[in-house]
């Protein structure tokens, strides 16, 4: 598996510099999403077209999820390219595995942190009114983002992070 040493290298290269500036500044810096995007597609290029493909599939679906939940204020900017970058790194079919993961850790880790601050009540209610504003179409409820006042912020980085490591080590990346 020497084809694998480059992208394991670039993943927890990554991740541990997105976990790093998330926890400590809130905030991913673009060197490190787009240095792993690129150092991801440059590993896989040297693999093959079929493996340049997988890359760029996996990199393309995390971009269109992090840019959809970016542009409905539900994560940060940097998470979202983040995604963009562990798609890549991944592949495509490693990728839409650990999709469920990243929402798992990040559930968990949503709801350790309100229990932390003593807010998991009020959470839970505006997340009430957040469902009641989807399933009517607007109509019923309050749409919540990261903007809005006691909103709880999450370095949802850190859920990208387990998400993907576990989900390189259950199942490699997509070649």
């Amino acid at each position: 598996m020497a084809y694998s040493a480059p992208l394991t290298t670039t993943l927890v290269a990554v991740l541990l510099l997105a976990v790093w500036f998330d926890v400590s500044e809130r905030r991913i810096p673009n060197w490190i999403t787009a240095g792993g995007l690129i150092a991801s597609l440059v590993a896989r290029a040297m693999v093959g077209p079929g493996a340049m493909w997988a890359g760029a599939l996996g990199g393309g679906l995390g971009l269109a999820l992090g840019l959809a939940f970016f542009a409905v204020g539900a994560m940060g900017a940097g998470d979202g390219k983040l995604l963009a970058a562990v798609g890549a790194i991944l592949g495509l079919d490693t990728f839409l595995w650990c999709l469920p993961l990243i929402g798992a850790f990040g559930g968990a880790l949503a709801i350790a942190l309100t229990v932390r601050t003593g807010t998991l009540i009020p959470t839970l209610l505006r997340f009430r009114g957040l469902l009641f504003y989807f399933a009517s179409f607007g109509r019923i409820g309050d749409r919540r983002t990261l903007a809005t006042q006691g909103s709880v912020a999450v370095p949802y980085g850190v859920a990208v992070a387990a998400g993907a490591l576990v989900a390189w080590v259950g199942w490699g990346p997509t070649l």
